[in-house]
């Protein structure tokens, strides 16, 4: 669908990526990954054809749809959210226009077996085969379950755009892409703003979608449900995997083993040759084979190494002060702004050293909560206790805004910290990967990330005995967000945390508090019982609706029949629930029973074609090509390995059917 061929990008001297090439197919999935800084942004843009290339070219057929998102974007203003939504049809007007300049001149025309009637046949083929696509048809339905998916209620669609914050009106930009339908969609960090229900369900939507994918993001969790092949731009290269996020670092470290060997193994051919020709290059006898080695070192391709990436976060909270047992309490507590009621009758109590996430659509409260919990804010009703000798530690969602952006990276942390911490403020800057000259950059300068770090670094300044958090992973890379949460989990204080993050939140807290419809309810668990517990809830909302309208009935002289026969219904329903839910957990099972199959045959492919290559390369030296051809049982193996990857392909393809069928 989309080639990309010899391209090369560079700044100041150096290139972000050099002569690279690879192919875009349809219903591709594709993750880039890569250190912060390698290019994967702008390669996004290259392909939405937003920026040009120094050198190379991107091919696509003409008929090729590209939709882009971008981190950073400038908003339309002064519509209503369904209009501004509709927009996403302009397409539609402009199809029907030339369907109806199209049908006119084929009316008109007599020339009937002339090319150009002949194009004009199959430009309106075209054209009605994507209005069909697009859904021309139910245009008002469309807009409506996208934006209610992305966390729109429809009290929503008539409000101004200007209205909304930037993360929500990005949503309006990803719901005009998804429902543009291009062939390729372009994403870079899409679930940034949203909260776990929206990102579901985009996770369901384009694990559906007919065209291909191609998205950067520091959602681990995202990517591996989605992704299916991994493209990493490391040392101004491409290294294309057939696999999501977390098996190509697996794949990734076994190339890094690999490469350490071969360096090796050539440093050592390269020591033992310089022996020689040191050995040689003296005697008058020698002098031409001295010479020989020589030019043979010359054209030695030396085999380059991946520098490891071991930067990252590496910081340990200051163990926490003790306190009370009972950390915070919550007692019937309402919240209102004006007329709109937040929550209401809110009751929770967290103890020491528990570890709490809040969830729940954006908008049902829960920063609303943290500020309540830390005095930002008053209660409308109810009272929130705080527990004998709390101190909070508290980062907030706009943390970075509050940051002196005239101070520099030393000074925001120097004029902050006290006693002992003040030796050690370089130390500690360190560990947040402020370094050398990075410490005296203003923090107007710095990028969203390290702006995150700095002030996150703010709170290892006292020893907090409870950590509240909102959103403390924006802007935070996959390998930042692991020590992180490597931190929280060895962190001896109470912790609350709100968090859209379902991988980084996974096996760090024991409750979830769910905010929805103005409540608050407690689910025991980390974030994959709360998900699956919804999940069969969702599964049994029939029976629970059938119940509620029983309910309502009222009682007659066959009462006892009619309570049977309701009673059976339910139980049916129930059944009937139970199986769907088994059904779905059979297919979970086989799903990953043939991932499992899928990624054995990846890895023999890998190593077939690393065994063909190394036969290539030997046929290639014409020293070698005369003695492996005569050589019948060596060539045999070659022929071999040839038809056992024929085979392994043809494995791999059927898989892929079986994988994307399920």
């Amino acid at each position: 669908m989309i080639s990309v061929n010899g391209l090369s990008v560079g700044f100041g001297g150096s290139f972000l990526f050099e002569d690279i090439s690879f192919l875009i197919n349809v219903k591709d999935r594709v993750g880039l990954a890569g250190r912060n800084g390698a290019g994967k942004s702008t390669l996004l843009k290259i392909l939405a054809g937003l920026q040009k290339p120094q050198k190379g070219e991107v091919s696509k057929p003409s008929e090729c749809t590209i939709g882009y998102l971008p981190q950073d974007m400038v908003h339309n203003l002064g519509k209503t959210v369904f209009d501004e939504a509709a927009t996403a049809f302009d397409e539609v007007k402009k199809l029907n226009d030339a369907i109806l300049t199209i049908t006119h001149q084929l009316e008109t025309r007599t020339d009937f077996e002339s090319e150009a009637y002949m194009n004009l046949i199959t430009h309106l083929h075209e054209a009605h085969e994507r209005l069909d696509l697009i859904g021309a048809g139910s245009i008002d339905e469309k807009i409506e379950l996208t934006l209610l998916g992305l966390g729109f209620e429809r009290g929503d669609f008539t409000r101004l755009t200007d209205e909304f914050s930037g993360g929500w009106r990005m949503r309006i930009e990803l719901a005009k892409i998804l429902l543009q339908k291009p062939n390729v969609v372009l994403l870079d960090e899409p679930t940034n703003h949203l909260d776990i229900e929206s990102i579901l369900w985009l996770e369901d939507f384009l694990k559906n979608y007919y065209g291909a994918v191609v998205m950067v993001s520091h959602d681990k969790r995202f990517l591996d449900n989605l992704t299916t092949r991994t493209i990493e731009i490391s040392m101004g290269k491409i290294f294309d995997y057939r696999a999501n996020y977390s098996k190509y670092l697996i794949l990734r470290k076994e190339r890094k083993e690999q490469q350490d060997s071969a360096a090796k193994n050539q440093q050592k051919y390269i020591d033992k040759t310089q022996i020689l020709i040191d050995k040689y290059r003296a005697k008058a006898n020698k002098a031409s084979f001295a010479q020989s080695l020589i030019k043979k070192l010359d054209k030695l391709e030396i085999v380059e190494v991946d520098s490891s990436d071991n930067s990252g976060i590496s910081i340990r909270f200051p163990p926490a002060q003790r306190g009370g047992k009972v950390v915070v309490e919550a007692d019937n507590v309402k919240k209102q702004y004006g007329e709109k009621v937040i929550f209401s009758k809110v009751e929770f109590l967290i103890e020491r050293e528990e570890k709490i996430a809040f969830v729940g659509r954006n908008g049902e409260g829960k920063s609303t909560m943290l500020k309540l919990i830390v005095g930002d804010q008053p209660v409308t009703e109810g009272k929130i206790t705080l527990g004998h000798n709390v101190r909070i530690g508290y980062y907030a969602q706009n943390q970075t805004e509050m940051l002196d952006v005239e101070a520099t990276v030393f000074d925001t942390i120097d004029e902050v910290a006290v006693g002992e911490m003040r030796k050690n403020v370089r130390n500690l800057l360190g560990s947040f990967l402020f370094s050398g000259d990075d410490i005296e950059k203003k923090v107007k300068v710095l990028s969203g990330g390290e702006k995150s770090r700095l002030a996150m670094c703010k709170l290892l300044l006292e020893p907090y005995n409870l950590l509240v958090l909102d959103e403390p992973t924006n802007h935070l890379d996959i390998r930042s967000k692991e020590v992180l949460k490597s931190a929280l989990m060895k962190y001896d204080g109470a912790l609350v945390i709100v968090s859209h993050d379902r991988d980084f939140l996974q096996g760090l807290t024991s409750k979830v508090y769910e905010f929805k419809n103005g409540n608050v309810k407690q689910h025991i668990g980390d974030i994959n019982e709360y998900l699956e517990e919804k999940r069969i809830e969702q599964l049994m909302d029939l029976d629970l609706k059938e119940k509620s309208e029983n309910k309502g009935h009222p009682s007659v002289s066959s009462g006892q029949k009619q309570a049977g026969a309701s009673q059976n219904e339910t139980d049916l329903k129930k059944e009937a629930a139970k199986k769907e839910f088994e059904e779905k957990e059979r297919q979970e099972k086989e799903l990953k029973n043939l991932q499992n199959q899928n990624s054995r045959i990846e890895k023999e492919i890998e190593r077939l074609e690393r065994e063909i290559k190394t036969f290539d390369e030997k046929l290639a030296d014409p020293d070698q090509y005369q003695a492996i051809v005569n050589d019948k049982t060596t060539f045999s193996k070659y022929e071999d390995f040839k038809k056992k990857l024929s085979l392994e392909m043809l494995k791999w393809e059927e898989l892929q059917g079986k994988l994307s069928a399920i």
